[in-house]
């Protein structure tokens, strides 16, 4: 194996770049209507945005009177979602780390958010990031996931079947809900789960 690959995880380095040269198309700036429908029925309380990007999701949810923690493994989304905080007068905890090693969270969450995060780790990865996400998402909690569902991209698959999703999640939350779409023509899910 190449020493280089071992250090360096390509994909990692693609999406750090996109944030730098600020090329990132799928920072839209605006929450989905899935998750806008969540915070209407639900009472604020502690919520974990997995994979936050630039914090459009995290600060929506503290408008609403969440208390919000933000992830994401790339150093100048956290920059720019702290810097949209500040301007929006909310406080919001955003953390540079990796969704699979949470170690730096404790306490316990209400809700999860996932909106592209866990569809893009490998297998072994996903394992450990469900691991965590048992340890910090309090019984009954709720936690919803967006993922893209498998499709070809750059010279592979990528994404996650339903079926993948159930198996990863099935001993520890109940499936509220699941809802297909697509995005941009190609096949796509919201999952809605309880922390049983």
């Amino acid at each position: 194996m190449n020493p280089l690959k071992a250090v360096f995880n390509r994909s990692s380095l693609m999406f750090m770049w996109r944030y730098f040269s600020g090329q990132t198309p799928w920072d839209t700036n605006a929450t989905p209507p899935e998750v806008m429908e969540f915070i209407q029925k639900t009472s604020p309380g502690k919520a974990l945005d997995l994979g936050c990007g630039t914090g459009t999701n995290a600060i929506t949810l503290a408008r609403h009177g969440w208390k919000v923690t933000g992830i994401d493994f790339a150093p100048n989304a956290i920059r720019a979602a702290r810097k949209k905080a500040i301007q929006a007068g909310l406080e919001i905890d955003f953390y540079v780390g990796d969704v699979t090693d949470l170690f730096i969270l404790s306490g316990t969450y209400d809700y999860a958010l996932d909106i592209g995060c866990l569809f893009t780790l490998k297998s072994d990865d996903r394992k450990k990031y469900v691991n965590h996400l048992v340890r910090l998402l309090r019984q009954e909690g709720m936690f919803m996931l967006y993922a893209w569902l498998p499709r070809p991209w750059k010279g592979t698959i990528r994404g996650i079947s339903p079926e993948d999703v159930d198996a990863l999640l099935d001993s520890s939350f109940l499936k509220i809900r699941s809802v297909v779409g697509e995005e941009n023509n190609f096949p796509s899910a919201w999952y809605w789960f309880q922390r049983i």
